[in-house]
């Protein structure tokens, strides 16, 4: 496949999501690094007007799901195991785009760093996210 076949293909497995819903959209995807960014607006910010922490957390494990999945097909399939983040700084609007990048690659689990930056590329949201790696039936 094309890069722009990667792209449409992992774009249109996001209809009909929470990823949809949230506005999120594929930049980039290669094996072991995938970028996508995210609105801050009415379906991704808290009562006060900031990026929910939620919402920031739900495109990590996102960026992280693909990239795990990515790698593991076709023989493969990933699933989330955990997830953590620090939400560093605040973002009332414009876009925060998020790129995950593998930082282990084992038979069994992925372990993925994902960097959630704003416009201005200034980091607010650092998040790990761990797969488990198991055999297609």
């Amino acid at each position: 496949m094309t890069p722009e076949e990667i792209l449409t293909t992992l774009q249109k497995s996001m209809h009909g999501t929470m990823s949809e819903a949230l506005g999120m959209e594929i930049m980039h995807a290669e094996m072991g690094c995938i970028t996508a960014r995210m609105p801050v607006d009415h379906r991704t910010k808290q009562p006060f007007g900031l990026l929910h922490g939620g919402a920031s957390v739900a495109l990590a494990e996102t960026l992280g799901s693909i990239g795990a999945n990515m790698l593991a097909y076709p023989d493969k399939y990933a699933v989330g195991m955990e997830i953590n983040a620090n939400h560093l700084r605040p973002v009332s609007d414009g876009y925060v785009t998020g790129t995950a990048k593998v930082i282990h690659q084992g038979s069994s689990s992925h372990v993925w760093e994902i960097r959630i930056e704003d416009d201005r590329g200034n980091l607010c949201c650092i998040s790990r996210f761990t797969a488990a790696i198991r055999r297609n039936p």
